[in-house]
């Protein structure tokens, strides 16, 4: 029982990093309509800026202090964010409003294209490395009632909490601000929005930070652990899945979404995997979102597309 506890905790924790990527997805799908193919490489341009500025700050001001060199890179990290929504929609998405969707789709595929090369000409394309200071060592827990206790990871620990804080700051975010409103009248009807006065040009660059924000942590979390390099664009893309059995236009979706396929990757791999060769964890998503694609191809939680129209 406790291994199985073990395999389930590390399944929560890695799925709770696939539904942060995922909600960039689902921000910006509900705000535009846009399936975003950039999401991966925005975590990837996030995470470099964060791993350089947080080794550039130190050196330009002359500090030791990893805590306020941190702090200062994300703050940093985050307005390049903000800028580079600024310039997408400056520069490309103020000219396809009202387009249809395809063309749109494919803008999405350009931009990430561009972020990969620019990340390569500004911050270099090697590998790098983000110490935010979290907990590397594991512990165990329960151990008065399984022998020898459960080993959890407080790092995953760590990072399932900020994602959970995370979610619940843009629950209300959503919920309680005019902003927020604004963003979603804007995602049930674009032209209804903009005949009430919404400037929806406005609207994009918010929804393109706020997914740029939480590309940011999710490309921090992901970077602590395993490095920062650019095969991680790629590897972000794992949270497709996660967007097709949550529902493109549901928040909680990607987070329910996120945490299935977590689960599932780790519990298939351990139990099944000795029978079948190994190897479940790399397409036991796209399979689970397969099933869902031809039985209810609006996730779990979505919206049908026709009730949309």
């Amino acid at each position: 029982m406790a291994f199985f506890l073990e395999t389930l905790f590390g399944g929560l924790m890695t799925g709770m990093l696939y539904s942060l990527v995922a909600l960039g997805f689902v921000l910006i799908f509900k705000a535009s309509g846009v399936f975003n193919f950039a999401q991966g490489a925005m975590v990837l341009i996030a995470a470099l800026s964060m791993a350089r500025f947080s080794e550039w700050i130190p050196q330009w001001l002359g500090m030791d202090s990893l805590i306020l060199a941190n702090i200062l890179a994300f703050i940093i990290s985050g307005l390049f964010m903000w800028l580079i929504a600024i310039v997408i929609e400056r520069w490309v998405l103020r000219y396809l409003v009202n387009q249809e969707g395809t063309t749109l789709l494919m803008a999405t595929i350009g931009i990430s294209y561009f972020l990969d090369g620019m990340g390569q000409i500004i911050f270099g394309s090697n590998v790098y490395s983000i110490d935010v200071g979290m907990p590397k060592d594991p512990v165990f827990i329960l151990d008065t009632i399984f022998e020898g206790g459960v080993l959890i990871s407080l790092e995953d620990l760590t990072a399932a909490g900020v994602s959970a804080l995370l979610v619940a700051v843009l629950a209300v975010f959503f919920q309680y601000t005019s902003v927020g409103r604004a963003l979603r009248a804007v995602a049930d009807d674009h032209q209804a929005a903009q005949s009430i006065g919404i400037p929806l040009n406005r609207i994009w660059v918010v929804v393109w930070t706020v997914a740029g924000v939480v590309a940011l942590v999710a490309g921090v979390i992901w970077g602590s652990k395993f490095g920062v390099q650019f095969t991680l664009s790629t590897a972000a893309l794992r949270a497709l899945p996660v967007v097709i059995l949550g529902g493109l236009t549901s928040v909680p979706g990607a987070i329910i979404g996120g945490l299935i396929i977590g689960v599932g990757e780790k519990i298939s791999e351990v139990y099944l995997g000795p029978f079948v060769g190994g190897g479940i964890e790399i397409w036991f998503a796209y399979v689970l979102a397969l099933v869902f694609l031809l039985f209810r191809p609006q996730g779990l939680f979505g919206e049908k597309i026709i009730d949309r129209v």
